[in-house]
């Protein structure tokens, strides 16, 4: 079915069941609440309008009335604190009207999130035996009308948690330190679109969730969606976990792990409003396609979005220029053996270099020598660095004011040509006196050496690689244990960021573990991933994941989720398959059932080319999204070129609405495809080890609804 088609269909599926509804008292009445809510909001949204259009009209009116009244007069010393004080009355009639127009923004962010979903679920509770049980209705954002009474609560919010534990009757939850004890009378799910009531779901059953179902029986979008409505309790004890410093989350393919991730940082910045900025949050994220997959989520709630990095984009500015990212292989204890090493370390003269810029040589190694021996009572280490680093920015500071101060910098201003003396200065170089001339040079020369003052700060003066010749007896250091000897010895890091969330964790090793716990060292963590999703080598098991955070950051706290959301029973049980036989036993689904999946073996390679042929052809009649999933990208090409109407789904690329792409495994991971078409399934391209599991496994699971798999040959033991 055709996009259009389908949200013609939908659009009547709609109207089928409002109608259906429509002598429902129930339905009619919650209707009617919807309606009223509704122009509520759109009201607090034209009132929130008009209220900053007025801040703003005040505020210039404010400023011009404030330009023509103040008078600046340093003449005497009653004239200064005269002056100083009108210019703090002025500060705060602008800080007061910048906190107005910020309360109001907040209001209207609210309403613009409210209006597409105003809410999404009711509850009654009865707080105290005797009174009258109070309604609630949940929402992705929480407002207030203009009386202050709650119109919508927000999902996030303590009371909001009876929702998600799905526990009717007798529960409780913890508001401001203090257990709160309720009875759960009614909870009720809407499915809402603006301000028309589709339907509504009454849960009278712990574990049945209609509204869940329903979310499920729409299918995969382009973009990663919300799961606001439909956290279940397993997901909601990750959301709402206590903030501690390592949360390690297990999860099985399919179990909303990345979902669970955007709820929590979400939950986070609700948690601490006004306290955390999205700066000091960093999702690292497997590969650019899934960043770009996410980043809707946090936005559709109101949110902004957090640093999304992958591994390279992270560790690639750390490293000198020219040196790539390379092997992350490296086992933690080649780290701590940097540590140890470092213990006992002394700089000598040859582990300094000078800082060039433009053929000048700013600061010599012997310099930096001599500074290094001024602190040499400290051991080699963070400490002394730092209190070198501020030494050679003082000296730093000091050649380029005798640099502004030489004639032949003049010269060299004057020489250039007036456009660039204009984008300088603002104006054509003619200083008016020495003074002038030197600072408007000093503006030039920081400009002209801006390589130079940055190298300073990145203590280029240092020559690690030459330290670690010293300390390990060898070159060629990995980037890894690079970037980790420079955190040793410099301190480098970056102290401001508060949450670091690492998807798919499994897929990192040791050694680029400890780099990020070291480098966000104040962060607290939280590390989703599969063990069996794990697939390439050389990558931290899931215990070895967890004893370098106890070492580096202390406890580690745990929760694992089990059930599967993404995959149809037979698609999931196909997968289970692949576990361990403790774990198997405990996956379960609930999605519908669809067909089974197919499994095509191919006796030679022609019947094998015919069927694949036959099965992408039939994938693309049937329309949606379709992933061939290939090992490897070299895979990838060679296949799409026998492939009509197939292309390559490469890291630039966005993930496509509907069509049928060529992706490899790695950055087919964390992603998920109505039907997926596994071309060969063979014992060749899957021989029965442990890593050939965990790559079947992966790629199987990335389907919800279909999988057809072929094999060239002798199917793979790990499915006989």
């Amino acid at each position: 079915m055709s996009s259009a088609a389908e949200q013609n269909g939908t659009a009547v599926d709609v109207a089928e069941q409002v109608q259906e509804l429509a002598g429902d008292p129930v339905f009619a009445a919650e209707q009617a609440h919807l309606t009223e809510t509704y122009g509520k909001l759109e009201k607090i949204g034209r009132d929130a309008l008009a209220a900053m259009e007025a801040v703003a009209a005040q505020a210039a009116e404010d400023k011009k009335n404030m330009a023509d009244e103040l008078a600046v007069n340093f003449a005497t010393w009653d004239d200064i604190l005269e002056t100083h004080a009108d210019i703090v009355a002025m500060n705060n009639i602008i800080e007061a009207h910048d906190m107005a127009n910020s309360v109001q923004a907040e209001r209207l962010r609210a309403v613009e999130v409210l209006l597409r979903e105003p809410y999404f679920a009711k509850i009654v509770l009865q707080f105290k035996p005797g009174q009258p049980p109070k309604e609630l209705y949940i929402g992705s954002a929480g407002i207030s009308d203009e009386n202050y009474r709650r119109l919508i609560v927000d999902w996030r919010s303590p009371v909001a948690e009876v929702y998600y534990n799905q526990t009717m009757g007798p529960t409780s939850y913890v508001a401001d330190g203090r257990t709160i004890n309720v009875d759960l009378q009614l909870r009720r799910q809407f499915e809402i679109k603006e301000d028309t009531l589709i339907t509504y779901f009454d849960s009278d059953v712990a574990i049945e969730d209609k509204l869940l179902l329903a979310s499920l029986a729409r299918g995969r979008s382009a973009h990663m969606q919300a799961i606001t409505a439909t956290i279940q309790r397993e997901q909601n004890a990750v959301v709402r976990h206590a903030d501690v410093p390592v949360l390690q989350v297990a999860g099985i393919a399919g179990s909303g792990k990345t979902s669970v991730l955007m709820q929590r940082i979400a939950y986070l910045f609700y948690q601490h409003r006004g306290a955390l900025d999205p700066t000091q949050v960093f999702l690292i994220s497997p590969n650019p396609v899934f960043g770009r997959y996410i980043d809707r989520v946090l936005p559709d709630l109101g949110e902004r979005n957090p640093e999304i990095l992958t591994w390279e984009e992270f560790l690639a500015p750390l490293l000198p220029a020219g040196r790539g990212v390379g092997e992350g292989d490296v086992s933690y204890a080649r780290l701590r053996a940097i540590d140890d090493a470092v213990a006992s370390f002394e700089f000598d003269r040859r582990d300094f270099r000078d800082i060039v810029s433009a053929g000048v040589r700013l600061i010599g190694a012997d310099a930096v020598e001599k500074v290094s021996n001024k602190f040499a009572n400290l051991p080699a280490g963070p400490h002394r660095v730092t209190l070198m680093a501020e030494e050679l920015a003082a000296r730093m500071e000091s050649r380029l004011k005798g640099l502004a101060a030489a004639e032949s910098t003049h010269d060299e201003i004057a020489s250039l040509s007036v456009d660039e003396q204009l984008r300088l200065f603002g104006e054509v170089f003619d200083p008016q006196s020495d003074e002038e001339a030197r600072t408007l040079a000093l503006t030039y020369l920081r400009e002209k050496h801006a390589d130079g003052l940055q190298a300073l700060e990145a203590m280029a003066w240092l020559d690690v690689d030459r330290v670690a010749q010293r300390l390990m007896g060898r070159e060629g250091l990995t980037s890894v244990e690079w970037v980790y000897l420079k955190m040793v010895l410099t301190g480098l890091g970056n102290p401001q960021a508060k949450y670091v969330m690492i998807d798919e964790a499994q897929d990192y090793s040791e050694g680029q573990l400890a780099v990020m716990a070291r480098y966000f060292r104040r962060a607290h963590f939280l590390l989703l991933g599969d063990p069996n999703q794990a697939i390439f080598e050389g990558t931290a098991s899931w215990d070895e994941m967890r004893a370098v955070f106890e070492e580096e950051r202390g406890r580690v706290e745990q929760c694992r989720l089990m059930t599967s959301y993404r995959s149809t029973p037979a698609i999931t049980d196909l997968f289970a398959r692949l576990l361990p036989a403790g774990e198997a036993m405990e996956v379960a689904s609930v999605q519908r059932e669809a067909p089974a999946p197919e499994i095509l073996v191919c006796e030679n390679a022609e019947q094998w080319r015919d069927e694949l042929e036959r099965v992408v052809r039939a994938a693309q009649e049937a329309g949606s999204l379709t992933a061939v999933i290939v090992p490897w990208k070299s895979d990838a090409k060679r296949l799409a070129k026998t492939l009509d109407g197939v292309s390559v789904l490469g890291e630039g690329d966005s993930l496509p609405a509907e069509g049928t792409v060529v992706i490899p495994l790695k950055l087919a991971k964390g992603l998920e495809f109505d039907r997926v078409i596994i071309p060969d399934a063979s014992e060749r391209v899957f021989p029965d080890t442990d890593l050939a599991r965990r790559r079947l496994y992966t790629t199987i699971s990335r389907a919800t609804r279909h999988v057809t798999m072929l094999s060239n040959g002798v199917l793979t033991g790990l499915l006989r």
